[in-house]
């Protein structure tokens, strides 16, 4: 592998707010030491990124071994629980070996779509039955490797998922998701650490997949490690329902009585809110993650985002299924969806979006660090070209507006992770033949 350089040029950087011609990074350490602007030629020496350069992008909501249901869902009709059941017979495959061998694929196919940092959410734990394997973070470490060996960072948002409903006991499927009870998923947990590229979190699957008692218990493994919490929630309308019967308010109301809620918390997709789940998730802090191409996919519906957003609700931007890898897409699928339910446009800037996808998606995370070109952050970066089919035409200066409105993952040409070029020129560095190694880990899957 050739060394890492200690310069890269840029010949249009986004710079948060505007674009900016002729850039040099200096690194040290994986580190920005150094912006240079107006620097109109490459330094000698320098690595050279032609098109726009983004801060990385933050992926902040993915299930890795979805990738293996795209296009085979597809077929016929159905709701989120039919899908659901594909999913399952999907996870039943899984061990850790094919774990790690999709997982890696598909960590490498984000970062050739720009991605830097994913959070994984993760809950096929235990082998089929619910059996530990003899290391019980077996899976979560497959995981864990693959994102290294892929080149780019992770929080692993270990998920506690201990039942199928209000109070019913996991499904057959379920079993291998679920640790028993809250302490015995922390006591695991607890066995996972920190590594230069990965962080640690925690996740609550949803209300229904941790009974009301042992929701603190979660809350308080993160609040103890200072550590992200995600949890899926009001993705479906019956989740809501069934919550009402069971205790007698919404998920977010039972959230918030459980200490679940706060500035450390991410709620993903938070579709099918009241205004009160709004103002207490707002007022709270706590952030929210869209996942407009699985919401859209799974016909989910439309989350209140300007609102929740207006509310103090930090957004983030998912793949989540992956029906789609493309964060450029996620944000603009946002904004469009928006137009779509209220009949007018321009609820966000571009720059805002790009927020979204950048340093508010790394904050969720955990890399309060990264997601901005400075001096002191993490060196990820992204360099989208400026001369394919989708983007050729627009001013530099509307760099923003290209990325978000035109742009796809397909115009990816760097990806650079502290420092690294991870992609370069379109090809991946460290995993070869990446559409090759996901249709051989797929086929193995299925197998």
């Amino acid at each position: 592998m050739t060394a890492t350089p200690r310069t890269y040029w840029l010949e249009h950087a986004w710079l948060g707010t505007h674009v900016e011609p002729g850039v040099a990074l200096d690194m040290t350490d994986g580190r920005i030491a150094a912006v240079r602007t107006g620097v109109p030629v490459p330094p000698p020496g320098a690595a050279i990124l032609r098109g726009l350069t983004l801060p990385g992008l933050a992926n902040a909501h993915s299930h890795a071994f979805h990738r293996a249901l795209r296009s085979t869902v597809q077929v016929g009709s159905g709701t989120f629980w039919t899908w659901r059941e594909v999913m399952y017979a999907t996870a039943d495959r899984l061990t850790p070996d094919r774990y790690h061998a999709l997982a890696r694929a598909v960590y490498a196919e984000m970062a050739l779509a720009g991605i830097t940092t994913v959070g994984e959410f993760h809950y096929v734990h235990h082998a089929p039955g619910g059996t530990p394997y003899a290391d019980p973070n077996a899976m979560g470490e497959a995981l864990l490797a693959a994102a290294a060996e892929a080149g780019i960072r992770i929080t692993l948002l270990d998920a506690a998922y201990l039942s199928s409903g209000f109070g019913r006991p996991p499904t057959a499927h379920q079993l291998r998701f679920s640790d028993g009870d809250a302490e015995a998923w922390a006591a695991r947990s607890s066995l996972l650490k920190d590594r230069d590229h990965a962080r640690i979190g925690a996740a609550v699957h949803s209300v229904r997949a941790v009974p009301a008692e042992q929701l603190s218990t979660v809350a308080r493994w993160a609040e103890e490690r200072r550590a992200p919490l995600h949890v899926h929630l009001s993705e479906q309308t019956a989740e809501n329902d069934a919550c009402r019967e069971a205790h007698g308010c919404t998920p977010a109301q039972l959230l918030a009585l459980h200490g679940v809620l706060g500035p450390r918390t991410t709620g993903v997709h938070n579709t099918h809110l009241t205004a009160e789940d709004v103002s207490l998730i707002g007022g709270s802090g706590t952030g929210t993650c869209m996942c407009p191409t699985t919401e859209r996919d799974l016909a989910d519906g439309i989350g209140p985002a300007v609102a929740l957003q207006n509310e103090g609700s930090p957004l983030s931007l998912g793949s989540d299924s992956h029906a789609v890898v493309d964060l450029f897409e996620e944000a603009r699928a946002m904004e469009l969806n928006e137009r779509l339910r209220t009949r007018t446009r321009g609820h966000w800037t571009a720059a805002a979006l790009l927020r979204a996808a950048t340093v508010d998606g790394h904050a969720a995370l955990g890399w309060d660090d990264t997601g901005v070109i400075e001096a002191g952050a993490r060196a990820d970066l992204t360099t989208v070209a400026l001369d394919s089919v989708r983007t050729a035409g627009p001013l530099p200066r509307l760099g923003a507006e290209t990325a978000v409105f035109a742009a796809t993952a397909a115009d990816v040409r760097h990806t650079v992770v502290a420092g690294r070029h991870v992609v370069s020129d379109g090809a991946h560095t460290l995993v070869p033949d990446v559409p090759g190694a996901l249709a051989r880990a797929i086929q193995d899957l299925r197998a």
